[in-house]
């Protein structure tokens, strides 16, 4: 197949740019060439003899708003003039003005807008007022992509329902759960010191950005103030202009919790800590969420973020309500009262993960890829020429 997957970036430290960079391999070691209409792309594909990378250089223009209405233009007429010469075109969302074959919605504005944990308010400030603007200008567009191409892909089955409820019938959503590398993130010995970690307390950790409302630190400060003095919390996340670490020293936690910065080698860090709490007010899937679980550690998290559809009560502790503190500090008890318990919850994690490794998500893409290109064949059959249909 010449396939072509139009995103921002395609490398291995970015969350969406690691699921393409991963179909990318895949599609390669099966023979299939590649196009990459991107920003960015890892050197080794680029060097690869049957990758093309089509650079679309991001504009200079002022807000993310209007560079990315400029990059989905300059996408769109590039695909436009081009689309005669691949089998299947690959897109993410809302990412270029033309239509694809395959949709993957990594993201669904709609449902962040509508999940009831929307912070932002048209007339409270003139940020909130871009905020909402831009949100909404994502959801029209989004709609306008989806209901341009001709399989969707939500990397979860929530994001699966945000995308039916935008009026998209269900055949046309196929559910890929985004991947893990079960090889890098492994169970292993801890190495506290190297993250400036105290080797006596339970240890919970928390990843993710601290600049975003969404992914709930709040609230996991305020149940580690119900928690025991023996419960202490990791925070690994970028700190510049974070309001959380003056949080944690009001609430007299400053002893308690660790905050990292940035950390490059997560893998140790997971192997260095006894459970992973996890209450985004609203999350699609995850990467963090999978990693946790192929490292073996037990999993706090809740309802509202997309990975907890994995999780079953043998392998984790799933509440209802992101802001429950309470609820929060008791399932943080439950295992630092019971360290076993944990571990056992951490050895069953490791199980689930194992089914979703990179390989077999991309070797889905690749399905998909494949019953598209079949469809497109029989409809291209003279009349008469009938086939059986192909099942999306």
């Amino acid at each position: 197949m010449r396939i072509l997957i139009v995103t921002h970036v395609v490398r291995k430290n970015d969350g969406q740019g690691r699921v393409n960079y991963e179909i990318v391999l895949a599609a390669l070691a099966a023979g299939h060439s590649v196009t990459l209409l991107a920003a960015e792309a890892a050197p080794e594909l680029v060097q690869h003899p049957n990758v093309r990378f089509v650079q679309i250089a991001i504009s200079r223009l002022p807000t993310r708003l209007l560079q990315y209405q400029m990059f989905a233009w300059r996408c769109g007429a590039w695909i436009r003039a081009h689309r005669d010469q691949f089998d299947v075109v690959h897109v993410n969302g809302f990412i270029a003005w033309a239509r694809a074959d395959v949709n993957a919605a990594h993201f669904v504005h709609d449902g962040w807008y509508r999940c009831g944990f929307y912070p932002f308010r048209l007339t409270h400030s003139l940020y909130d007022a871009y905020q909402v603007i831009y949100t909404l200008l994502n959801i029209a567009c989004e709609k306008w992509a989806f209901r341009h191409a001709e399989v969707i892909v939500p990397v979860s089955q929530k994001v699966a329902g945000e995308v039916r409820a935008l009026g998209l019938g269900a055949a046309r959503v196929q559910v890929i759960h985004n991947g893990v590398d079960l090889d890098e993130f492994t169970p292993g010995p801890s190495q506290r010191a190297r993250f400036g970690l105290p080797d006596g307390p339970f240890m919970l950790l928390f990843a993710g950005d601290l600049r975003m409302s969404r992914k709930n630190l709040d609230t996991v400060l305020h149940a580690l103030t119900r928690t025991s003095a023996d419960v202490h919390l990791a925070v690994a996340g970028i700190l510049h202009n974070s309001p959380y670490p003056a949080l944690a020293e009001s609430l007299g936690l400053k002893e308690r919790v660790h905050f990292t910065d940035m950390v490059m080698d997560m893998p140790a860090l997971m192997r260095s800590v006894d459970a992973f709490v996890f209450p985004s007010r609203y999350e699609p899937m995850g990467l963090v969420l999978l990693e946790a679980l192929s490292a073996g550690l037990a999993v706090i998290t809740v309802r509202t973020a997309g990975g907890a559809e994995v999780i079953s009560a043998s392998s984790g502790i799933v509440l209802d309500d992101p802001d429950d503190a309470a609820a929060l500090a008791e399932a943080i008890g439950r295992l630092a009262g019971d360290p076993q318990h944990a571990r056992r919850l951490g050895e069953a994690a490791r199980d689930v993960a194992a089914t979703l490794d990179w390989q077999t998500m991309a070797e889905r893409y690749l399905s998909v890829y494949e019953q598209v290109q079949a469809r497109r064949a029989a409809r291209a059959l003279p009349a008469g020429c009938a086939t059986a249909p192909v099942e999306l």
